[in-house]
């Protein structure tokens, strides 16, 4: 083998894509209350005073129509699978369905939830998916320190300034950052010495998906942990706390911020984990532990947020609002027959390749591995809605684009979907905002 088919080889082989393109999140309308500032230019451009592409029809819910739905309900766990609607499920899988696992509650009649489930406590690597821990890591912070104070939990969110030093290094996603002054969009990785609030840095983290951004996350979680109402606390306290704390201490810091929240949200840590930072510079300063995730576990988290049971009713909120969808749909959110849906999603991969004849790498096509993750919760239409389910899913299927796939898989389960529901045949389930 010749040097430089080696060094092809290795190229190849650690060929990994970890996370999920810019599919940007939190309503449109919504600049003015959180401070979020590339919500300022994505305005603008659906109001047509700057260029750029709009949003598809079930982006556009304002702040107060993107709720939690079951928080009027009784409080019940994950039924029982159905039978039936699980065969109809796993027929969409077709020859691939060794390959995924997946799990489907249809929410659509409350009173009356149905269950798929195909491969539901397989557990794999959740990319950026487990992104979704280092939130409710944060909001059960902010609650600890603020049980019955909901407006200074919203003010730190907003008022909060984060830096990012070191530990965002490094990370390929980019974010969109609105330059206040100058009236601009920057776009760009994160890089030591930009600024944003916690809740600016969340948006990147869940609609961005930024490494960088979960990785300034989860150092601010374990301050908020370690200083408590101090919190924050200076840039010098900040690195002392780091470089002077006991790597076993900080270790153990850090599974109690990501970690501890899943057992006390009633969560299963054995089929739910993330275990360490998301950039080489967290995972050098703070040894963690491996991650991994089942579709079931995923579908209990995604259950109590709309029930309103991840942290409190005000988490779930903020939690779904900054999940939903309001620009370029990615993956198995870029399905055309979601268009007019209220999408809320989060989405991860991890491919690699390794030199084979006739293969070519390409993303998402990994033949050593191909990882897709994806979590969604679909409102159909926007509003008023009459389909209501939550999907979460996983595949490892070798050589074949699994962004395509969980596209076309979407549009498959929600043809499904209103073939269940046809709108002729059912009244529209409206939304009963909350408080």
């Amino acid at each position: 083998m010749t040097t430089s088919f080696r060094a092809l080889a290795r190229s190849l082989m650690w060929m990994t894509m970890l996370g999920a393109g810019a599919a940007l999140a939190y309503p449109l309308d919504s600049y003015e209350a959180t401070g979020i500032g590339r919500l300022e230019e994505a305005r603008r451009v659906q109001a047509g005073e700057m260029p750029g592409t709009r949003q598809p029809r079930g982006a556009l819910l304002g702040r107060d129509e993107v709720d939690i739905r079951l928080a009027d309900q009784a409080a019940t766990d994950l039924p029982a699978p159905d039978e039936g609607f699980t065969r109809q499920v796993r027929a969409l899988l077709g020859a691939q369905a060794a390959g995924y696992a997946i799990s489907v509650l249809d929410l659509s009649d409350p009173a009356a939830p149905r269950y798929a489930e195909v491969n539901g406590e397989t557990l794999r690597n959740p990319g950026s998916v487990g992104k979704l821990l280092v939130a409710l890591g944060i909001f059960q912070a902010l609650a600890d320190l603020y049980p019955d104070d909901e407006a200074r939990r919203f003010e730190l969110l907003k008022t909060t300034v984060v830096t990012a030093d070191e530990f965002v290094l490094s990370d390929s996603h980019t974010v969109r950052r609105w330059d206040r002054d100058n009236e601009r969009l920057i776009r760009r990785p994160l890089a030591p010495g930009d600024r944003g609030t916690l809740f600016e840095y969340l948006d990147w983290m869940l609609s961005a998906s930024s490494n960088s951004a979960a990785a300034a996350l989860m150092k601010e979680g374990m301050l908020l942990k370690a200083f408590g109402t101090r919190y924050p606390v200076s840039a010098e306290e900040a690195r002392r706390y780091f470089s002077e704390t006991p790597r076993a201490t900080l270790t153990a810091a850090l599974a109690d911020f990501i970690q501890t929240p899943v057992t006390r949200n009633g969560l299963n840590l054995e089929q739910l984990r993330q275990g360490s930072f998301f950039t080489a510079t967290g995972k050098r300063k703070v040894q963690g532990t491996s991650s991994h995730a089942s579709t079931r576990e995923l579908m209990k988290y995604m259950l109590k947020l709309e029930q309103g049971r991840l942290v409190d009713a005000f988490s779930s909120r903020e939690i779904k609002r900054l999940l939903y969808s309001t620009e370029r749909r990615i993956r198995y959110a870029s399905s055309p027959a979601l268009f007019n849906s209220a999408v809320y999603f989060k989405s991860g991969s991890w491919f690699g390749c390794a030199p084979e004849a006739g293969f070519v790498c390409r993303p998402y096509a990994g033949n050593v591995r191909n990882f897709m993750n994806s979590v969604a919760v679909i409102e159909h239409p926007a509003a008023p809605r009459r389909i209501h389910y939550v999907v979460t899913l996983m595949s490892n299927v070798l050589r074949r684009n699994s962004a395509v796939d969980h596209q076309s898989l979407a549009t498959r389960l929600q043809r499904l979907m209103e073939k269940t529901y046809p709108a002729e045949a059912a009244a529209p389930t409206t939304a009963t905002p909350n408080p």
